[in-house]
C-alpha cells in the first residue's frame, strides 16, 4: 500500500470529491436540459426540427465532457488522496482512459474533426 500523508481530514476530502462529483453530474443533467430546450425552441421556430439536431448534439456533447472532466478530477482527488493502492491506481487508470476515449469520441462528433486537425473554413 502507497502511503498518503494528507494534512486535510479525510472526512473533509470525501465532502469536497462528493461536491465535484455532484457538480459533474449537475453539468451534464442541465446541458441536457438546456440542448433540449434549445431543440424544443427550435423547432418550433423557422427552421425546424431538422436544423435544430445539431445544435442540440452540440450543446449536449459539450455538457457531457464537460461534466466528465469534473468526475476525472474527482477520481483523481479520490485516488491519490484517500485510496492509494496499487489496485486503485490501476483501476483510476482505466477509468481515465476510458472517459478520455470518451472525451476524445465526443469531441470528434461534435466539431466533425480531430483535435489535432485544423478547423474547417466556413462553407466547406
Amino acid at each position: 500500500m502507497i502511503r498518503s500523508h494528507t494534512v486535510i481530514d479525510p472526512a473533509i476530502l470525501e465532502w469536497f470529491i462528493a461536491i465535484i462529483e455532484l457538480a459533474g453530474v449537475a453539468v451534464i443533467v442541465l446541458a441536457a436540459v438546456v440542448a433540449t430546450a434549445i431543440y424544443i425552441r427550435g423547432g418550433f421556430g423557422h427552421g425546424g426540427w431538422a436544423t435544430g439536431f445539431q445544435p442540440f448534439r452540440a450543446t449536449l456533447g459539450r455538457g457531457i465532457l464537460l461534466g466528465l472532466e469534473f468526475l476525472i478530477a474527482a477520481d483523481i482527488i479520490r485516488t491519490i488522496t484517500l485510496d492509494s493502492t496499487i489496485e486503485s491506481l490501476i483501476v483510476l487508470g482505466g477509468i481515465v482512459v476510458v472517459r478520455t476515449f470518451l472525451s476524445l469520441s465526443l469531441q470528434v462528433e461534435i466539431d466533425g474533426r480531430w483535435p489535432w486537425q485544423p478547423p474547417r473554413a466556413a462553407g466547406k
